[in-house]
């Protein structure tokens, strides 16, 4: 990674000493890793964003270097006001939508049982079913409501093992987090995708030592 930051800003003509350059590259690789988590709608606007580069990056970069003395708060609460009194009191459709998009955040792309049953052809009965014996990963949305990540599917059924890592770790919330991260456990590969490949006691034995720790 380092190597490559490094071509780059000297195709824009920058050089950078070692300790800066082993920190932009730390930061980009941060970065390169956080978009496929991203939601949908904000991959597209970054990959189609033609704006002030250089601008944004240098505000990202003073934000930054706040939250390394400490003052990131601060920078927040400057720019807050008071919720008013009409966004405190929104709509139960609306906090749902929130909670949706705060799910998205995290979780990837996330759908109901209604979109699944048309696209992916899964029987409400069915998904149900798996829900029930753990075999699926379901996140509660708002009340009694719940979605279910799209990446855990694959040829129509949930990735084998799901049930296992549940029992090992417990909470679907967490269960999917550790799912969708580089794991130490792993030696940094994703579970979701190692599972997709069909390596399964890799990823249990896996998730019983993040659980134990």
């Amino acid at each position: 990674m380092t190597e490559a930051v490094q071509q780059a800003l000297i195709q824009h003509g920058i050089v950078l000493d070692t300790q800066a350059l082993v920190s932009v590259s730390a930061i980009a690789g941060g970065l390169a890793a956080a978009v496929p988590f991203l939601p949908q709608a904000q991959r597209l606007a970054i990959g189609s964003f033609n704006g002030e580069c250089t601008a944004l990056a240098s505000e990202f970069f003073r934000a930054l270097a706040e939250f390394a003395r400490g003052g990131f708060a601060s920078i927040n609460s400057a720019d807050e006001s008071p919720m008013p009194a009409t966004a405190a009191s929104s709509s139960p459709k609306r906090s749902d939508d929130l909670q949706s998009v705060l799910i998205e955040e995290w979780a990837g792309e996330v759908a109901g049982s209604t979109y699944l049953e048309e696209h992916f052809r899964i029987p409400r009965s069915t998904l149900h079913r798996w829900q029930r014996r753990n075999e699926v990963i379901a996140l509660r949305k708002g009340g009694r409501k719940h979605v279910f990540p799209l990446a855990q599917f694959i040829d129509g059924r949930p990735a084998s093992g799901i049930s296992e890592v549940m029992s090992a770790i417990g909470n679907p919330r967490l269960a999917w987090f550790w799912l969708t991260r580089p794991s130490p456990q792993l030696r940094g590969r994703i579970p979701i995708e190692v599972l997709k490949q069909d390596m399964v006691c890799d990823v249990v034995s896996a998730a019983r030592k993040f659980s134990s720790t």
